[in-house]
């Protein structure tokens, strides 16, 4: 309601502002008009109590851009007033009482208070000239009030504006926030659907090119042989087809019936990524240290996607038909270390393996969960890839006893 009224104040602000000079001017003129000895009868004011009426009331059309001038301009007449007689009460004070409003309303507290506080002593030195009517203790409490309750009232009513304007601000902001959380959230998840899809494409279409590549040496050199290779090739694809709608399948809606079903691929799944590997002609050699322990969805689903990740690059960039897995279990993190041996005949760093996307991306994966991942050409040739992931999203960085330096 006070904000509908600040509002339409403002769009009339004529109307109103003379509306509020005409409204306190009636009351002055009652109140001078009201003999404080008989308030039954009503007598004609004089001229002096019409014109300072008057110009109390015409100086609150300043009050918009000059609420202090308001102020002390009401708060002259009011004492001209008492100082030639009469008899102070609310209806003569009318408009020095609604500038005491307006200085609360548009000013600060320190401002209003003093205002108040200055009106309230002069005006009551002023009337204490000619003595009032009435007995001086209820005199002086009545004049006390009821010149500090507009201040009071003013007071509030800014307070309480300023704190629905605060509390809006901090929807809005709070509505803001959540915007760009939410925007940020779907950023996070395009970015790791798009990783998750391009581990799963290069895998599984470096796997393809290696056996369709295989496929026309055997059957220029050994058809007999090609048959099964073909075979390899198409449960290759048939499985690249079933990951990708796994993935895919997780921006379906709910209700679709086509909705994957099959768990996220995790370090359970790694014979079967081993062996798809080994379709394509690489021979992979596993080991474990220390108990395997349960990971974290996240975690989990990052050990597997980095693992084959390095093999895929294995097979793609190094001249070797061999790699090793090593998995190292400690208290709080789990090691993941993939060895190619490489050609002895071959530098220790091929051109492509050190920089690229690849890297880039399982960095990014490792850093997503909390860990960490070196990977470079080994010195005795071959790459190596080590990871280093918490068991939990929470662990801390590994020590360098838990993960494995080059």
């Amino acid at each position: 309601m006070i904000s509908d009224w600040g509002s339409t104040s403002r769009r009339h602000r004529h109307v109103t502002d003379g509306a509020l000079a005409v409204a306190t001017f009636a009351l002055g003129i009652l109140g001078s008009a009201v003999p404080p000895e008989h308030p039954t009868y009503l007598h004609v004011p004089d001229t002096f109590a019409v014109v300072v009426s008057a110009l109390g009331s015409a100086s609150l059309l300043l009050y918009r851009d000059r609420p202090r001038l308001t102020t002390g301009l009401t708060t002259v007449c009011a004492l001209s007033l008492a100082l030639a007689g009469e008899q102070l009460n609310p209806l003569i004070q009318a408009p020095c009482l609604a500038a005491l409003f307006l200085l609360a309303l548009r000013t600060d507290r320190r401002t209003a208070r003093i205002g108040a506080g200055a009106t309230t002593a002069t005006v009551l030195a002023a009337s204490m000239v000619h003595g009032p009517v009435f007995p001086w203790e209820i005199f002086i409490i009545g004049l006390i009030s009821w010149t500090l309750l507009p201040a009071a009232m003013g007071d509030a009513m800014r307070s309480n504006t300023e704190y629905l304007a605060a509390a809006e601000a901090r929807a809005e902001l709070a509505e803001h926030t959540r915007e760009e959380e939410a925007l940020r959230r779907v950023t996070e998840e395009r970015i790791r659907m798009a990783r998750e899809l391009h581990d799963v494409v290069a895998h599984h279409i470096a796997l393809a090119a290696t056996q369709a590549r295989t496929v026309t040496y055997l059957m220029r050199h050994h058809p007999e042989r090609a048959p099964e290779m073909m075979e390899n090739l198409c449960d290759s694809t048939d499985e690249a087809l079933r990951e990708l709608r796994a993935t895919v399948g997780l921006l379906r809606q709910r209700g679709d019936t086509d909705s994957p079903r099959e768990p996220a691929p995790g370090l359970a799944q790694l014979p079967d990524l081993l062996r798809s590997f080994e379709r394509a002609g690489l021979s992979v050699e596993v080991t474990t240290e220390g108990e395997a322990q349960p990971l974290s969805p996240g975690v989990d689903l990052t050990a597997y996607r980095i693992i084959q990740e390095a093999l895929t690059n294995v097979t793609k960039h190094a001249d070797t038909a061999g790699a090793r897995v090593h998995l190292a279990y400690a208290r709080r993190w789990v090691t993941i270390t993939v060895v190619d041996e490489g050609s002895p005949g071959l530098p220790a760093s091929p051109p492509g393996r050190v920089s690229g996307y690849g890297l880039i991306g399982m960095r990014e994966r490792a850093q997503s969960v909390g860990g960490r991942l070196q990977a470079g050409p080994r010195e005795e040739g071959g790459f190596t890839v080590t990871l280093g992931l918490p068991m939990r999203r929470t662990a801390q960085h590994p020590s360098s006893e838990e993960v494995p330096q080059q």
